[in-house]
């Protein structure tokens, strides 16, 4: 039983919960008086930066550090490496949720990802319903050609677009026609055991050509450069280096930018916290 099998069916579980609560009817009265979503390519085709992410733990990394994770939306905001926000949305391994979801959203002037376990065409109104302005779609978890392809379809219909994560080379080949942005992940779900393996940024060479691609998991300033934009990367997506940084998480905003020979000139933004 691997870590996907086991995720995916809490995640199943955790759905048919949120159903309970709020069925898609009201998913989709929420969507219609939710704000226009802002462009995830765009954000992302403006020169190299981040993805950066919100988590509360994960499974891989245990806790981040509490004052790093209060700190990343402003932090996040202000920083002009940070070309979207990443918001983690599972409850049971990274202890967050929806809602969370929502106060990044209310408050940030950046296109914001849900980053979830997403299967199921309730998952896709929910995230647009919350605000979201992309949603990760995982090769790997969906597992089903044309089940991978209405989803992305669902997606550009609601007016966001879905960031279609691969790991190998047979997930590559079920990347849907059309697909705006693509994501290696070096993290390993089909195992009993996670862990990371930078290697995997080389099948670079058998994404779609004209897609936004995305180095996923394991990035730090030490290795941005030669594992990830020296590569071809456009984007890196980065949360547990960020998080966990005892420097605070200003600091290590600073040392990407250095390591990147990045402009430190702030982009003036708002303050935003989370619930604790």
């Amino acid at each position: 039983m691997t870590f996907l099998h086991t995720i995916k069916a809490e995640v199943e579980r955790e759905v048919e919960e949120a159903k309970k609560r709020r069925d898609l009817g009201e998913l989709k009265r929420m969507a219609r008086n939710a704000p226009p979503a802002l462009s995830f390519p765009a954000a992302l085709s403006a020169g190299f930066g981040i993805i950066a992410e919100i988590k509360r733990r994960s499974p891989s990394a245990g806790e981040m550090r509490p004052e790093n994770f209060h700190d990343a939306p402003s932090a996040y905001e202000t920083s002009r490496i940070v070309k979207a926000i990443s918001v983690l949305t599972n409850s049971s391994h990274f202890g967050m949720s929806m809602d969370d979801l929502l106060a990044v959203k209310s408050h940030t002037r950046k296109p914001v990802l849900r980053k979830d376990f997403v299967f199921t065409e309730y998952q896709v109104h929910q995230a647009r319903a919350y605000g979201a302005d992309a949603v990760l779609l995982m090769v790997n978890l969906i597992d089903d050609r044309e089940t991978l392809k209405r989803l992305h379809q669902l997606t550009r219909e609601l007016g966001m677009e879905a960031l279609i994560e691969a790991h190998d080379q047979d997930e590559i080949g079920m990347i849907p026609e059309g697909a705006s942005i693509c994501g290696l992940n070096s993290r390993r779900f089909k195992a009993s055991k996670l862990s990371v393996d930078l290697q995997t940024f080389d099948l670079i060479q058998y994404l779609p050509k004209s897609t936004i691609k995305v180095a996923e998991s394991g990035v730090d300033p030490s290795n941005i450069v030669a594992q990830v934009k020296e590569r071809g990367f456009d984007v890196a997506l980065i949360g547990t280096s960020l998080l966990k940084a005892p420097e605070g998480i200003r600091a290590i905003l600073s040392e990407f930018e250095s390591a990147l020979d990045f402009s430190k000139q702030p982009d003036p933004g708002r303050q935003v916290t989370l619930p604790a």
